[in-house]
């Protein structure tokens, strides 16, 4: 899951920076609101964590302009401003959540985590895929009582393939979700964390197919019963 976040408290940033790619998602950090405009029109992203106090354009205003183009990616408010009115105009504006500071760390990933698993239409924090089962909150994979040991892309790309469970995902979908804009992923490293995920997953009944020209597919096993 890719994150873009518009902070410009740089302490704040690099902290929650820190913070969410230790926990897994790739990050993009800004800290102004037209460059974090001009990133939003170049490249995707699964959550948008703005704040309001920003230079060169303010958060509502960046926010306005996400709205009336028609783009639908997530966005949680993070600020200092947590008078009603303010919360009323920006949910109102189009945020999915609007957060003030200060802030409970715990609360605040289990926010993100909200947002991102009804953006994929979950409703629980638990999902189960043949014998597999994600557990969303704690970013876990698990077979039966043992726990799925995957590196942090692996784990990544197969949280990517679960929440898109039986639709193709092209390469450059995981591309973008997978990495930032300081990161770089290719072809080839795609085509071997895919490999790794296949030998994990065969022996519990998952399939991963290729579209060749397209991507990859996690197939959900067929109910017989």
């Amino acid at each position: 899951m890719r994150i873009l976040l518009v902070e410009d408290d740089l302490p704040l940033a690099e902290a929650l920076t820190t913070l969410l790619a230790g926990a897994g998602y790739a990050i993009d950090c800004t800290h102004d609101g037209l460059s974090a405009e001009a990133l939003i029109g170049a490249e995707r992203f699964d959550l948008l964590i703005l704040d309001l106090n920003l230079p060169e354009k303010d958060g509502f205003s960046v926010l306005r302009s996400l709205r009336a183009r028609k783009n639908p990616v997530p966005v949680l408010i993070l600020t200092a401003r947590g008078a009603p009115d303010e919360r009323v105009l920006g949910l109102d504006l189009g945020a999915d959540d609007y957060m003030v500071k200060p802030f409970d760390v715990r609360e605040f990933e289990a926010r993100v985590r909200s947002i991102l698993r009804r953006q994929a239409g979950l409703h629980a924090s638990d999902l189960q895929i043949g014998a597999v089962r994600f557990d969303m909150a704690a970013r876990r994979f698990s077979i039966g009582e043992d726990d799925l040991d995957l590196p942090a892309r692996e784990l990544a790309l197969l949280e990517l393939f679960f929440l898109r469970a039986g639709r193709v995902v092209g390469k450059e979908a995981i591309v973008q979700s997978l990495t930032s804009l300081e990161d770089s992923l290719s072809e080839n490293a795609i085509e071997q964390y895919v490999s790794r995920l296949r030998r994990r997953l065969q022996p519990h009944g998952l399939t991963l197919r290729t579209a060749r020209g397209l991507g990859y597919m996690l197939e959900r096993p067929i109910d017989r019963g």
